[in-house]
C-alpha cells in the first residue's frame, strides 16, 4: 500500500527527472522484491515479530530484567525497544557501509542508476539475510517486546519508502520533517556519487543518529537537480537487470 502511495506521489510531484527507463527498473527491481520475499518465507520460517514473542515467553533480554520491568511502564518499555531498534539498524547501516564484506552487497543498493520508491526496497538477497540475523538478535539481546517489534517493522519498511521516495517536498516542509523524521531530500544524499555524501545520513526512521554522531549532511554539494545517483563502477543500464544484481557482489 505505502508503495502504491508513493509512487502515486512521485508521479505528481517529482523531485528529479530519471535517467533511466522505469520500465526497466522498476521491472528489475520488483521482481527482486519478489524473489527475496519468497526467499525470506522459505529460508526463516520465524520472524522477527516470533523471536520477540520466543523471547518474551522466557523472560530473556535487558527489557525483560525484573529491576527495569518493575520501574518502567509497559508502554515506555515499548517506546524504548523501538528507538534502541533504530539505533542498531543505523549501526548496521554503518557497518555495512565500512566493513569490506558487508560494502560488496550493500553496494547493490546504492548501484541504482535513479532513486525512487523501489530502491527502498531493493536489496540484496544475502544482505536481506544477514540483515534479519543481526536484527533478530538485537531483538534477543535486548528482550524486545513483540508489539514494539511490530511497530518498529512497520515504521522501517514505511519510511524506509518515503525516504527513497522520488518527492519534491517544499523547502520549508522538508526542514521542518527532518527535525523528526528523515525526507526524501535528506536520504538522497546518501546515494550521490561523492563518496563522502554516500558515507552519511545512515538513518531510516529518525535523523536524530545522524546528528549525534556527526554523520550528517544537509545538502549535495551539487545540488538535488545536479546530483549524480549511483556508483562509479557501476554506470552501464545493463547492471539494472535482474542477473547482475544477484552477481553483482560476486564482481569486482
Amino acid at each position: 500500500m505505502v508503495l502504491i502511495v508513493m509512487a502515486l506521489w512521485e508521479a505528481l510531484s517529482p523531485r528529479k527527472t530519471r535517467t533511466v527507463s522505469r520500465k526497466i527498473r522498476w521491472t528489475n527491481n520488483l521482481l527482486l522484491i519478489v524473489f527475496n520475499t519468497l526467499m525470506v518465507r522459505f529460508l526463516v520460517p520465524l520472524t522477527a515479530v516470533g523471536v520477540a514473542t520466543y523471547v518474551q515467553m522466557h523472560n530473556w533480554g535487558l527489557l525483560n530484567l525484573t529491576q527495569i520491568s518493575a520501574v518502567l511502564s509497559s508502554g515506555f518499555i515499548i517506546l524504548l525497544a523501538v528507538f534502541i531498534l533504530d539505533l542498531a539498524i543505523y549501526a548496521q547501516h554503518v557497518m555495512f557501509h565500512k566493513v569490506p564484506f558487508f560494502w560488496r552487497f550493500h553496494r547493490m543498493h546504492h548501484a541504482d542508476l535513479d532513486i525512487d520508491v523501489t530502491t527502498g526496497i531493493r536489496f540484496h538477497p544475502l544482505e536481506i539475510l544477514f540483515s534479519l540475523m543481526i536484527k533478530m538478535g538485537a531483538i534477543v539481546v535486548l528482550g524486545a517486546p513483540p508489539t514494539a517489534v511490530i511497530i518498529f517493522e512497520v515504521l522501517l519498511n514505511a519510511t524506509a519508502q518515503f525516504n527513497h521516495a522520488n518527492l519534491k517536498l517544499p523547502t520549508q516542509v522538508d526542514a521542518l520533517l527532518r527535525k523528526f523524521i528523515v525526507t526524501p531530500d535528506m536520504h538522497r544524499v546518501h546515494h550521490s556519487i561523492i563518496g563522502r555524501e554516500t558515507n552519511s545520513n545512515y538513518g531510516f526512521n529518525v535523523p536524530w543518529w545522524d546528528y549525534l554522531f556527526n554523520t550528517y549532511i544537509a545538502q549535495p554539494e551539487k545540488g538535488h537537480d545536479n546530483m549524480t545517483i549511483g556508483l562509479n563502477k557501476f554506470r552501464d543500464p545493463h547492471e539494472l537487470r535482474l542477473d547482475k544484481l544477484f552477481t553483482q557482489p560476486f564482481r569486482n
